[in-house]
């Protein structure tokens, strides 16, 4: 049910996904949410959130994986063609499920807001631990990780309003030789 409900925010937002779509997404009773999500939506959002946070954590450990000689801007790529690769397969339907939270309600639910920014924690702890792996000082690590991220979502937003991936191939070409250029040489 928590993956149903990312699935469903990213695709329609917080306030349009109800209990009763992420149920019959998720083939479950309807009953089973009260039971598991007994604080209702906001639970189950905050969960969906803090979800989708440790699963863009955990890509970056597959994304540096598959890479024969790891590079932060080779990584950086790696970010971003997940969702070219998803734009030009599905459609630019969906983007990232704890940016349609934050936006969705960030001012008005204060646990939301919360699970946003510790799914954003979550997310840009492993970015920037790749980072000092690569060679790029563990006192800059953090402040590209951050870059890199909201770098990344604001492409993907503009990827969806133009319904082209152009966003996310100009931030590949423009910030990959900035981040290698961050590599510290012994």
């Amino acid at each position: 049910m928590v993956f149903s409900a990312a699935q469903l925010i990213r695709r329609d937002g917080v306030a349009a996904t109800g209990m009763r779509e992420v149920a019959a997404h998720a083939q479950a009773p309807r009953g089973s949410l009260q039971h598991y999500f007994p604080g209702g939506k906001e639970q189950l959002v905050n969960e969906a959130v803090a979800w989708a946070g440790r699963y863009a954590g955990k890509r970056v450990a597959r994304f540096m994986a598959a890479m024969d000689a790891p590079t932060p801007g080779g990584l950086f790529a790696a970010m971003v063609r997940q969702w070219s690769d998803e734009y030009l397969a599905l459609g630019y339907g969906a983007g990232c499920p704890v940016a349609a939270a934050t936006v969705d309600c960030a001012q008005s639910v204060a646990s939301t807001r919360e699970a946003a920014a510790a799914a954003f924690t979550t997310w840009s702890g492993p970015v920037a631990a790749a980072l000092t792996a690569m060679g790029v000082p563990a006192a800059q690590a953090p402040a590209l990780a951050t870059l890199m991220i909201s770098t990344l979502e604001g492409a993907i937003l503009i990827a969806r309003a133009e319904q082209d991936v152009r966003a996310l191939t100009t931030v590949t070409a423009e910030l990959g030789p900035m981040l290698d250029g961050c590599v510290r040489t012994a």
